[in-house]
């Protein structure tokens, strides 16, 4: 087992190197706009997870996946030069979807604050429908107008 800081500093090193070297050595056609967003090695650092992001619809993603497949084994041997370490990890890449869940909060979070101040606006000039406080209130009850009421029914009946 390796030490997890050791880890991180690889995935980060690993996360540096591909990403200078999709932009500069690989020359395949289907590669779109491809951003490294997150490199994990596993604690024995035996492998490596590259995240990536592709500007672009879902047949850019589909052609950069298969870019980035066909050129994992120049991108290991890039990484096993510049990294100078004894095993170099596999690499797998998979596609990141957080900017995408990301883009779709924000939607969802512009979309309320519009429904909120549309609510605010119509909130400005509204009455209440009967009173503004509704409930009894224990000094309510000592008025003498109700006192007198109450007892001239009693004695009605």
């Amino acid at each position: 087992m390796a030490d997890p800081a050791r880890a991180r500093k690889l995935a980060v090193r690993i996360r540096q190197i591909v990403s200078a070297a999709i932009e500069s050595q690989i020359k395949d056609p289907r590669l779109g706009m491809v951003t490294v967003t997150d490199a994990r090695v596993t604690s024995d650092l035996r492998e490596a997870t590259v995240f990536y992001t592709v500007y672009g619809d879902d047949t850019a993603v589909a052609d950069s996946a298969k870019a980035l497949a066909s050129a994992t084994g120049v991108l290991r041997s890039t990484v096993g030069r510049q990294t100078g370490i004894k095993f170099v990890p596999t690499l797998a890449f998979v596609a990141d979807h957080v900017p995408d869940t990301a883009r779709e909060l924000d939607e969802a979070l512009e979309r309320v604050r519009h429904a909120d101040a549309e609510l605010a606006r119509l909130r400005e000039h509204a009455t209440y429908a009967g009173d503004a406080d509704p409930y009894r209130h224990p000094e309510d009850d000592d008025d003498p107008e109700d006192v007198e009421s109450s007892s001239e029914q009693r004695s009605a009946s």
